[in-house]
This record gives structure tokens, C-alpha cells and sequence, in this order.
């Protein structure tokens, strides 16, 4: 009898705990699953694998399924410039694109997006996360542009130009038309260049044609995948007009509302993880990269200081201009530049000098 008592001990404990368990299975089951589709500024290439896809990923991964993101290649659901007003206008909950596409609505996008007078990766990213950068940026997206905005992808210095024609001073820049975007726009213009702009896309087969003399697009890992250097012999460093790029993930505010406390949360940290792990990638990509310009027989041409120390000085003025005009701006500017204060005497405890 005992025996048999224990028996049905060990049923009934089974029992309840199979209960249990189905019980959190159906309550995990009813739980709603978000299907959103995020528009895209790009044809291919690592902002689509390394950034919008490996985001999807991780945001299914993290929030256990419950948030499943559709990427769309560039165009594919509207102007592939204009992705922060696709999703404004709910064509897509989601967009991955870069800030400073917005500037001629708010030049205060190009502080969060990266120009000629940002900081260098490292410094950027530690005054997004650690200096007050995303607090900001999210409410300056919300406040202006009526979407919610978190940083996603982030580049180290670009490729200044892959050009068809050898530029080294600032009389090889007179008259180049080049393609570029943002701020830059009108600052190469400053220094006596043709500036274009264009989506992705279009680049190369302007290039191949001679439409443009030169490009910007990317760093240098990111310049293989698109073939600038099969049909533009010469790269131009260092990437003076922009010395970092973040990107960023959109967001409506009405898909937004919908997500639990939890998967907002999973949202943040899939787009942080994406941001750091981009970072930690392009990096390690890009010095392989140079090697691979010159086995490919490009030439690699370092711009005078001349050059660089103009730049700089043009974005200066530039950005102190805005600040008298435009409050968030001038908000943004300060905020950065208090950051990189603090910052300014890092090299001297942190680097340490070496023999070649």
C-alpha cells in the first residue's frame, strides 16, 4: 500500500509539474509576435549583413522570438535617402540609415551621423553610451522628426575619395565632382569641389562612366564590396570629412507603443550589441583591406596637411555657425564638445610610443 501511495505521489508531482510547464508554454504561445519590416538605405554590403540583417537577428534572438524583422534592400519600400520618413509614416515600423541624410531638415543630424569635425570612433562611441549621446539623440529624433532612434552600426574613419584622378592638395580638389552626402556636401564645396549626392546604389555605375571623378562611401572594408577600386585607381586617405559614422535604427512611434517594457528593452540591446560588434568587425576588416587595395594595384595617396587642417577648419566654422542659429544644435555642440575636453589629454596616459 505504502508502495503504491508513493506511486501516485510521483504521478500527481509529474502531473502538476507537466500542467506547469504546459501553462507557461500557452502563455508564452499567446504572447503577441511582432513581424516588422525595416527599410534600408542600402543595395548590400556590411551595413546590410554586419548592421540591418545581424540586428534582425539578434533582436529575434534576444526577445525569444517575439520580434521578427523583415530587412528590405534599399529602395524597395520607398526613397532610399528619405528611409527616417518611410517610417515616420508607418510604410515601415523599422529604418536603418544614416542620420546625416536628414541634415538639409536639421543640421543637427550630422553631429549624430559624423562629419569633418567629429571625433574618432572610440571617442564617439564612448560619448554615445557614456557621455549622454543616445539620451539625446533619441529625444532630439522624437521632439523633431516624430520617430524613435537609437544608434545601430557604427563606422571607423572612411575612405576620403576612391578617385579616377590622383588628389593630394587642395589644388587637385578644384573642380572635382565628387560624390558625397550631408554636411560635407557644402564643406568640399568650400574647398573648391563639384559635390553630388546620391543613394548608394548609383555610385559605382556613375563612377564607371565618368559621371563623378570620385566618391566617398565607406572605410575601407566596406569600399570592396561595391568595386570602387576596379574602375578608380587612386585612394585618398584619411577620410577628413568623416572621421566616424554612426548609423542608426528608426522606429515608429505607434509600432513602438505596441512593444512590452521587456522587448523595448530587447530592441536597445539588440541595436547596442549590433553597434559594438560593427565596430569591433570593420576594424579588424579594414587593415586587411588596405593591403588588398594594393595587391589589387591601387595607389594610395595621403592627403597633404594642408588639406586636412583646412578641412577641419572649415567644419569648425561650419558648426559654430549653426550653433547661433539652431537650438538643438547648438545644444548637441556643446554637450559633445564638454566630452571631448574631458577627452583631450587621453593619448598622453594611454598611448605609448614604439619603434618601427
Amino acid at each position: 500500500m505504502a508502495s503504491l501511495q508513493l506511486t501516485l505521489k510521483k504521478f500527481t508531482i509529474i502531473a502538476m509539474v507537466v500542467t506547469l510547464f504546459s501553462a507557461i508554454h500557452t502563455a508564452q504561445a499567446e504572447e503577441p509576435v511582432h513581424n516588422f519590416k525595416m527599410a534600408t538605405g542600402w543595395a548590400g554590403g556590411p551595413l546590410s549583413t554586419i548592421g540591418a540583417q545581424a540586428f534582425a537577428d539578434n533582436v529575434e534572438q534576444i526577445s525569444n522570438g517575439r520580434i521578427k524583422v523583415q530587412v528590405f534592400t534599399g529602395g524597395a519600400l520607398g526613397n532610399a535617402l528619405k528611409v527616417s520618413e518611410t517610417v515616420k509614416n508607418g510604410v515601415a515600423e523599422m529604418g536603418h540609415t544614416w542620420m546625416g541624410y536628414d541634415w538639409g531638415k536639421d543640421s543637427t543630424t550630422v553631429l549624430f551621423g559624423g562629419y569633418a569635425g567629429s571625433p574618432d570612433s572610440e571617442r564617439m562611441l564612448h560619448w554615445l553610451y557614456q557621455g549622454g549621446g543616445v539620451e539625446l539623440q533619441r529625444e532630439f529624433r522624437e521632439e523633431k522628426f516624430e520617430v524613435i532612434s537609437f544608434p545601430l552600426f557604427i563606422r571607423t574613419a572612411e575612405v576620403f575619395l576612391h578617385s579616377r584622378k590622383p588628389v593630394k592638395t587642395l589644388e587637385d580638389l578644384q573642380g572635382l565632382k565628387l560624390r558625397t552626402a550631408g554636411a560635407w556636401l557644402e564643406m568640399s564645396a568650400s574647398l573648391g569641389a563639384a559635390p553630388v549626392t546620391t543613394p548608394g546604389g548609383d555610385v559605382y555605375p556613375m563612377l564607371e562612366r565618368g559621371a563623378i571623378d570620385a566618391t566617398e562611401w565607406g572605410t575601407p572594408w566596406e569600399n570592396i564590396s561595391p568595386g570602387f577600386h576596379k574602375v578608380a585607381k587612386y585612394v585618398i586617405i584619411p577620410g577628413i570629412h568623416q572621421p566616424v559614422a554612426p548609423f542608426e535604427l528608426v522606429i515608429n512611434k505607434t509600432a513602438w507603443g505596441t512593444l512590452s517594457d521587456q522587448d523595448k528593452q530587447a530592441v536597445e540591446t539588440a541595436a547596442k550589441l549590433t553597434t559594438l560588434n560593427s565596430w569591433l568587425r570593420i576594424g579588424q576588416e579594414d587593415a586587411k583591406a588596405m593591403k588588398f587595395y594594393v595587391a589589387e594595384g591601387n595607389e594610395i595617396i595621403e592627403l597633404d596637411p594642408e588639406v586636412q587642417f583646412k578641412a577641419q577648419e572649415i567644419a569648425k566654422t561650419w558648426a559654430e555657425k549653426q550653433a547661433t542659429d539652431n537650438e538643438w544644435f547648438a545644444r548637441v555642440y556643446k554637450n559633445q564638445q564638454e566630452f571631448l575636453a574631458l577627452w583631450e589629454d587621453a593619448d598622453s596616459y594611454r598611448k605609448v610610443l614604439t619603434r618601427k
